[in-house]
C-alpha cells in the first residue's frame, strides 16, 4: 500500500502538464445553484478549472442553460459573483442563444413571450421588428378577459393599424399564462392579425419557434418547479383541443436541441482559442441534472457525432431547413425532418471526436423517484417534449457522480489532465 502511494506519488509529481484538448459544458441551475443559493461543491469545482495566480479558466467552458429570462451578459455577472471568477458572456449559451442563426425571421414582425427583458433579448438575437404581449393586450383590450377584474368593453382605439405578426417566439415560460395562451392562440387562429374572427382557421400557421422544452426544474423548493415545458404542453394541449390539428414548430431550441450542443461547441471552441489552445477540442463533457434535457441532449448530439453523416469531411456547416444544403441536425422526433434554412455564413466548425454526458445528483434527478419506478412497478416517464422521441438509451448518462466537484475530477482523471 505504501509503495503504491509512493509511486503514485511520484508519477504525478514528475508528470509533465499539458495543454488540455477538452472542454466541459456546464448546466447552471441543479449543477452550480439551486434557485440563487449557490451549491457547496461549486466554487471548488470552478476553482480546479482556473489559473490560481490570474484567476482565469485554465480549461475551456461554457454554461449552457435552459434559462431564457435574461441577457447573457446578465447570466455572466450573476456567474461571477457566484463563483468568485469572471465568466464572460462569450461563455454562456442560454436557451435563445442559437435564434441568432435564424436570420430569415430577423426582418419579420414576431411576437415575443417569456420573462425579463425581453424586447432587449429579441433585439440583440437580431430581430428587428419585435411586439411584446404587452403590446398586444394594450391594442387589443377586449382579447385578454380571463381575469374578471381587468376587463375592458371598448375596443383599442389602434386596432385596424396593428401589424400582422408573422412568427411567434416563446423564450420561457411567462408570468400571467392565461393571459398569454389566450393571445398565442389567437395569432395561431387567425394567421397573425386577432382583429376579426376567422372564416376558417388557417393551417399550417403562422410559424412558431420555442425555446426551453424543460418540463421541470430545480429551485430552493424540495421538489422541481414547472419550467418552460409545462406552459408548451398546455399551448399544444388547448390548440390540438380547439382545431382537432397538432401544432407545427418551426423550431424547437435550448437543450435537448442539438442545434443548441452545435452552437455550445463552436462558443467552446472560441473560448479555447482565446485560451491560447488548438482547436478543435476532440472531446467534450456536457455535465447536467436533468436526464431528459442534459443527458439526452448530450447523448442525442454524441450520437451525431458517432454516426459522422458526412463522412466524407469533418468540416461540417450547421442548417435546420426544408430544402437547401448543409447539415441538418434533427429535432430528435425520429423522421429526420429539417426545420429551416440558414444563412451561408452560419457557424461552421470541425466537430469533436465525442461529447461525454455526466449527471450530477444535486438537481431534477432523485434516484428515489426515477423515471423507472413508481409506487416500486416499472414504469416509463417521459417528461421530454412531444416531439422527441421516446428512446431511454439517450437518457442514459455515461457517468453519474454526486455533484459538480466530483464530475470536474472525474474529467481530470479520464483526460489525465494535471496542470
Amino acid at each position: 500500500m505504501v509503495l503504491r502511494f509512493l509511486s503514485t506519488h511520484f508519477q504525478q509529481a514528475f508528470r509533465k502538464p499539458h495543454a488540455p484538448n477538452f472542454g466541459l459544458l456546464f448546466d447552471i441551475d441543479g449543477v452550480i445553484v439551486r434557485g440563487r443559493e449557490v451549491l457547496p461543491s461549486s466554487k471548488e469545482a470552478i476553482s480546479l478549472l482556473t489559473d490560481q495566480n490570474t484567476g482565469k479558466f485554465k480549461v475551456p467552458c461554457v454554461f449552457v442553460t435552459n434559462a431564457g429570462n435574461a441577457l447573457r451578459s446578465a447570466k455572466a455577472e450573476q456567474l461571477s459573483n457566484w463563483l468568485g471568477v469572471p465568466v464572460s458572456q462569450d461563455q454562456v449559451v442560454m436557451s435563445h442563444s442559437p435564434l441568432k442563426l435564424f436570420k430569415q425571421f430577423h426582418n419579420k414582425t414576431v411576437l415575443v413571450s417569456g420573462q425579463g427583458p425581453v424586447l432587449q433579448i429579441a433585439k440583440n438575437l437580431g430581430f428587428t421588428k419585435v411586439v411584446t404581449i404587452e403590446n398586444l393586450k394594450s391594442t387589443f383590450p377586449m382579447l385578454d378577459m380571463v381575469d374578471h377584474t381587468r376587463r375592458r368593453r371598448e375596443p383599442g382605439k389602434y386596432e385596424k393599424f396593428f401589424p400582422k405578426i408573422e412568427a411567434i417566439v416563446l423564450f420561457g415560460e411567462p408570468v400571467r399564462w392565461e393571459t398569454n395562451l389566450q393571445l398565442i392562440l389567437d395569432l395561431l387562429l387567425t394567421n397573425g392579425k386577432p382583429d376579426t374572427a376567422p372564416e376558417y382557421i388557417p393551417y399550417p400557421h403562422i410559424p412558431l419557434l420555442a425555446c426551453n422544452m424543460d418540463l421541470m426544474w430545480m429551485a430552493e423548493a424540495c421538489m422541481p418547479r414547472f419550467g418552460h415545458g409545462c406552459f408548451l404542453h398546455c399551448l399544444e394541449g388547448l390548440y390540438h383541443k380547439i382545431t382537432g390539428r397538432h401544432i407545427q414548430y418551426t423550431a424547437l431550441i435550448g437543450k435537448p436541441s442539438e442545434i443548441t450542443y452545435h452552437h455550445a461547441e463552436y462558443v467552446i471552441n472560441q473560448h479555447a482559442e482565446s485560451l491560447g489552445l488548438e482547436t478543435p477540442l476532440h472531446r467534450l463533457y456536457a455535465i447536467g441534472d436533468n436526464p431528459e434535457t442534459d443527458i439526452y441532449g448530450a447523448n442525442l448530439y454524441n450520437r451525431y457525432l458517432r454516426d459522422k453523416r458526412f463522412p466524407t469531411s469533418r468540416k461540417q456547416k450547421m442548417s435546420q431547413g426544408k430544402g437547401g444544403s448543409g447539415i441538418m441536425l434533427s429535432r430528435g422526433n425520429g423522421d429526420g425532418d429539417p426545420l429551416y434554412v440558414l444563412e451561408d455564413d452560419c457557424e461552421v466548425l470541425d466537430c469533436a471526436d465525442s461529447i461525454e454526458s455526466i449527471l450530477v445528483l444535486t438537481g431534477v434527478y432523485d434516484k428515489s423517484r426515477d423515471y423507472k419506478q413508481q409506487g416500486g412497478d416499472k414504469h416509463i416517464f417521459n417528461h421530454n417534449h412531444r416531439d422527441f422521441t421516446v428512446d431511454e438509451d439517450l437518457k442514459m448518462p455515461t457517468f453519474t457522480v454526486k455533484n459538480v466537484l466530483e464530475a470536474v475530477k472525474l474529467v481530470y482523471e479520464e483526460e489525465q489532465f494535471y496542470s
